[in-house]
């Protein structure tokens, strides 16, 4: 198999050189893309594997290019700048993967073979939309949305959006909408828990005049406002069963009745359905039919809590102070490094949507430009030591790999024995016997480690 490797960091290249060669790859590196497309005209690779930030022509147009002169070359692209629109480009101008740095080898390695072994037919898509700014994020489970937007950029199929309160499930339901072939027509929203239950066939399908007492016209629902659109259904674990009834004929059908009416009224419309839900909880109390539940999760997407994104949190928080600064025309706040620190270790039981209000109040309350820990609402703060302690063991960990250190875990283990020998030496006033005991060692274990012998 020949592999080509193009990226304009050396270490990079050598790291995958030497990976890729000790799987019997025929393997050449490139620094730039036009020796790599000076080398086409001699030789043809059985994969690429690129990067996108790269001086002269990058990853995405190089991509673009292949797609047109080598239309059956799998493409990977790599990246450590990874937002959803490098994600979505990459999809939409013909790669067969998105790689965010940093990676595993062995993915690497079965990647490159299964991209050989699938060679789909490219097709040349239209050119991207432009991102989402709101949809930020380098966790490894942002990437993943990431990357299932940029896959679903070229399709219609219905998505099940699950995330608790707050994760931003509307944000990824635009952003399907706005990365689609629909993205011309319109999008629309309904919360199905704002609407009392005996007005939600009203708002999805309309009504004739007449249909019941107030009915002064005919009205437009939701699905004709969406007609060749998207439309959004949130918090679809709240919509009652004689809804989803409905519901489910419009999606078998592709045709409705008016409340009130007798013609049938056809309409052509994605569905993105989101809940904090489990639905499939619901469906085996009897809340939820299972039909539907089978008609709506075609794809689904799970968003993390931002508990579990934590690195993503310095950049939505500055995110957050430049978009609320430039709506109230008011000069941009910065956060002091140790606000940082303090912000990355909060619980966040209220999500993306508590820190962009934490974001606001911070704007409009905080003494000075610079944002000190002292400025942060009292709930906050009162709420910092509720963080599990694993949890900061997951963030200091993933830094450090980040980072590229090894001996992470060796690194870990003398951190925590080093606390706990400090904590049973003072709770025990000393007496190594007694700090040994309540560790569960022996007198000599502990005596060891102290010395550094162990």
């Amino acid at each position: 198999m020949k592999a080509w490797v193009l990226d304009d960091d050396a270490a990079i290249r050598w790291v995958l050189e030497r990976a890729l060669s000790q799987q019997k790859m025929e393997v050449t590196t490139f620094v730039d893309a036009r020796s790599l497309l000076d080398a086409l005209e001699s030789d043809q690779p059985d994969v690429v594997l690129t990067d996108v930030r790269m001086p002269g022509m990058d990853g995405l147009a190089l991509t673009e290019s292949l797609r047109q002169s080598h239309p059956k070359l799998p493409i990977i692209i790599m990246t450590a700048h990874s937002d959803l629109d490098t994600a979505v480009s990459a999809y939409q101008t013909g790669a067969f993967e998105y790689l965010p740095k940093p990676f595993d080898l062995d993915e690497v390695v079965a990647l490159l073979k299964r991209a050989v072994k699938d060679q789909p037919e490219a097709e040349v898509a239209a050119s991207p939309q432009g991102a989402m700014p709101d949809l930020i994020g380098e966790a490894p489970a942002m990437q993943a949305v990431f990357r299932a937007v940029g896959r679903l950029s070229r399709s219609s199929v219905s998505v099940l959006i699950n995330g608790q309160s707050g994760t931003g499930k509307e944000l990824v339901a635009r952003a399907l909408h706005r990365h689609s072939p629909r993205s011309k027509a319109p999008f629309v929203a309904i919360n199905m828990a704002a609407i009392p239950a005996d007005l939600i066939e009203s708002e999805l399908f309309g009504h004739e005049k007449g249909a019941f007492t107030g009915a002064a016209g005919r009205r437009e629902g939701r699905f004709e406002q969406a007609d060749g659109g998207t439309l959004f259904l949130d918090e679809i674990g709240d919509m009652p069963l004689p809804a989803q009834t409905r519901l489910l004929r419009v999606l078998q059908e592709g045709q409705f009745y008016r409340v009130g009416g007798a013609v049938a009224v056809s309409v052509d419309v994605r569905i993105i359905a989101a809940t904090h839900q489990d639905l499939e909880k619901g469906v085996k109390e009897g809340r939820f039919r299972e039909d539907l539940f089978h008609r709506l999760n075609v794809i689904r997407i799970q968003l993390p809590p931002l508990a579990e994104r934590r690195e993503d949190i310095p950049k939505l928080a500055e995110h957050f102070l430049a978009s609320i600064a430039a709506e109230l025309r008011t000069p941009e706040r910065r956060l002091h490094p140790e606000t940082v620190k303090l912000l990355t270790k909060l619980p966040w039981p209220g999500n993306v949507r508590q820190l962009e209000n934490t974001c606001r109040y911070l704007t409009v309350m905080a003494a000075g430009q610079e944002i000190l820990p002292s400025d942060l609402p009292d709930n906050l703060e009162l709420k910092e030591a509720s963080l599990d302690w694993v949890e900061e063991l997951k963030v200091w960990a993933d830094q450090l790999m980040v980072a590229g250190n090894q001996g992470v875990a060796a690194q870990a283990q003398q951190m925590l024995e080093e606390a706990l020998i400090e904590v049973a030496l003072r709770r025990s006033n000393g007496h190594k016997q007694d700090a040994a005991k309540s560790l569960g060692w022996g007198r000599n274990t502990l005596t060891r480690k102290l010395s550094g012998q162990d």
